[in-house]
């Protein structure tokens, strides 16, 4: 799979784990606290898909570098509310979910440490 074609798989992926998100936003329950977090959730995972999507579009190697920075951080944020729902009993979130967003994370942090590395060089 060359780059191009492996941007374009990876925005569709995004965008579903994204609308997944949503549709776990509307199954968490009606109280004060889940109305926060619920809120910070939606607003970090669906800004993957969206800064992703941008990133792609960059004209320059800074600027994808840039915004995959700003990927990097809401994947992490993302993972860090889905693991707070869980931990603190509040909504169980999905494993396979669970396990989506890490591998988004891992995947978005390993492109940004080898275009780093590359515009070291």
């Amino acid at each position: 799979m060359n780059k191009t074609e492996f941007a374009e798989v990876f925005k569709n992926r995004t965008k579903k784990f994204s609308i997944e998100i949503i549709f776990l936003h509307r199954r968490l329950p009606k109280t004060d606290e889940v109305k926060i977090i619920g809120r910070q959730l939606l607003k970090a995972a669906t800004s993957v898909a969206s800064n992703y999507r941008a990133a792609c579009r960059a004209r320059s190697d800074n600027e994808f570098f840039s915004k995959i920075c700003i990927v990097v951080e809401e994947a992490d944020e993302t993972v860090f509310w889905l693991e707070v729902l869980t931990e603190s009993e509040i909504y169980k979130v999905d494993s396979k979910l669970m396990k989506e967003a890490n591998e988004i994370l891992s995947i978005v942090s390993a492109s940004r440490k080898t275009l780093k590395q590359r515009m070291n060089k």
